[in-house]
């Protein structure tokens, strides 16, 4: 059975797929530069301002430990917030373009 083939540059040229692609790159764009800064804040924070990073917040725990802790629950945050944004906007802008190129 053959490949069903697709014009590609039509696709591309389609004001749905160029309003999905402009949406979902600032989208992941502006998460990406976010998600840098605080990714790197960690060991620029402990090199430049080691004080800060030895404050005891509970017992032995320190404000180092927490804010690294803190990156796994900001990962998960994004993840679930995007996963939510897709659902909403990114999935039925998609579907719009499918209905109407007749995929």
């Amino acid at each position: 059975m053959a490949e069903k083939q697709y014009d590609w540059k039509a696709i591309a040229k389609n004001p749905k797929f160029v309003e999905l692609h402009h949406k979902k790159t600032a989208f992941l764009f502006g998460w990406w530069i976010f998600s840098c800064v605080y990714y790197f804040l960690l060991p620029i924070g402990a090199a430049y301002t080691p004080g800060i990073f030895k404050v005891k917040i509970i017992g032995v725990v320190n404000f180092g430990y927490i804010f690294a802790l803190s990156q796994f629950f900001v990962s998960w945050g994004i993840a679930l917030y995007y996963s939510h944004v897709a659902n909403k906007d990114f999935d039925r802008l998609t579907r719009e373009l499918i209905d109407e190129l007749h995929l």
